[in-house]
């Protein structure tokens, strides 16, 4: 028991530190939310892409969206590529798990639109391609990824690298990062 004690201290005080270093992200932050407003505004939409745990806060994210963040108010169009499971199994069998995000961007994307990818890692081959072919299809892109992850920042317009480099405190901020996201994109349209 006494050893569960220390690793939930030492799992708190870690995320603590991130907590206190990600109030140093509130311009970036901003820069991606007055994006996600621009491509709203624009009558584009939001389309986020993840593996793994970043897929279910790609679905997440979308779905604070579409349905409500904290607001009783209109559905704002938004999508995860990591929700259709016959399309990504599909496009998987047929052309290779390294095009999932492609072919889906290929069929859903256009110049309005905000592509959001969210890689921990920031080296997930299917992440980068969807950045790249989002970039070559004239779709404004951002990344969500970690502290040493540099590979994305080629694709991306703008890049958030959250500073750490443990798997779970990355997924923690990331999800912190996107419900700032969602909480200023509610505001600007639906202030009270």
């Amino acid at each position: 028991m006494d050893n569960s004690l220390t690793i939930i201290k030492k799992y708190l005080e870690d995320s603590y530190q991130l907590a206190d270093k990600q109030r140093k992200m509130g311009e970036k932050i901003n820069a991606v939310a007055s994006q996600c407003i621009k491509t709203l505004e624009s009558g584009g939409k939001l389309i986020f892409m993840g593996n793994g745990g970043s897929a279910s806060d790609s679905l997440h994210l979308s779905a604070e969206l579409v349905g409500r963040f904290q607001k009783d108010r209109r559905a704002l169009p938004a999508i995860s590529l990591s929700s259709n499971i016959s399309v990504i199994t599909a496009i998987a069998n047929d052309y290779g798990y390294e095009n999932i995000f492609v072919k889906q961007i290929e069929a859903l994307g256009n110049g309005n639109d905000l592509l959001i990818g969210i890689s921990t890692s920031g080296l997930s081959e299917n992440i980068l391609r969807g950045l790249e072919f989002a970039v070559e299809k004239g779709i404004k892109t951002v990344g969500l990824t970690g502290k040493e992850s540099i590979k994305m920042s080629k694709y991306c317009d703008i890049i958030i690298n959250v500073p750490s480099t443990t798997a779970a405190m990355i997924q923690q901020s990331h999800i912190t990062i996107g419900q700032l996201l969602c909480l200023l994109i509610e505001e600007h349209f639906f202030e009270s």
